[in-house]
Order: C-alpha cells, then sequence, then structure tokens
C-alpha cells in the first residue's frame, strides 16, 4: 500500500477530517463538552452537521484515523484505527444511553431521522 497516490488520499482525508470537526465542534456551540457532562444540561444539537450524522465529530475522528492509515500504512496505524473504532463506538453507545435519558422522546425521534455516524 506504499503507493504514493494511496498515501495523497490519505492526507487528503486527514484534512478533511480536520476540517469536517471542526465545523461539527462549532455546530455544538454551547452544547460542546467532553465526555459525559450530567451536571449541566445542554441544548439537543440536530441541525447543520448533526443533521446528516448523530456522531459527525466521531466520524471525523474515524475519518482522521483512516487517512493516518492511507497516509502510513503499516501495523501500527493498523491498530490505531481498529482500536480508535471500537473505542469511539463504545463511547457512542454510552453518549446515546445518556442522551436518551436527558432528552427522552425528541432524542428518540432524532435517532430515527439521523443515522449514527452516516
Amino acid at each position: 500500500m506504499q503507493n504514493p497516490i494511496v498515501q495523497y488520499a490519505g492526507l487528503l482525508l486527514l484534512v478533511l477530517a480536520l476540517v469536517w470537526t471542526v465545523v461539527a465542534q462549532s455546530h455544538m456551540r454551547n452544547s460542546w463538552r467532553i465526555g459525559i457532562d450530567t451536571a449541566n444540561k445542554t441544548e439537543l444539537v440536530t441541525t447543520g452537521l448533526f443533521g446528516v450524522s448523530r456522531n459527525p465529530i466521531f466520524l471525523g475522528m474515524i475519518l482522521s484515523l483512516v487517512g493516518v492509515f492511507l497516509a502510513t500504512p503499516n501495523a501500527c496505524t493498523l491498530l490505531f484505527l481498529v482500536v480508535g473504532y471500537m473505542l469511539m463506538q463504545v463511547q457512542i453507545r454510552l453518549e446515546e444511553e445518556f442522551l436518551v435519558r436527558e432528552h427522552g422522546a425528541e432524542y428518540v425521534q432524532y435517532q430515527k431521522r439521523v443515522r449514527r455516524l452516516i
């Protein structure tokens, strides 16, 4: 896979993933937090990139891991990709359980309307 075209595609994917993630974070406005914050109630964001993906920030992170693997394909970057993806899936499910408790029917309707990643 040490092909310059694949490596440049990986670099391009890294840049696009960075832009995607920054835009998604900006769409969260005051609802942005790291992890599950049970102390502060936030608004449910369902517009912008969140109208396309329930987890656009995690999607951007996954795409960046794919980009790193394509740019520098080796066992280490493959391991980062696989483990990172698995850990993000766990975090996504934990956050979704929390959001159902926090926002109830509004979040359940959102889940029916918008896919988890894309």
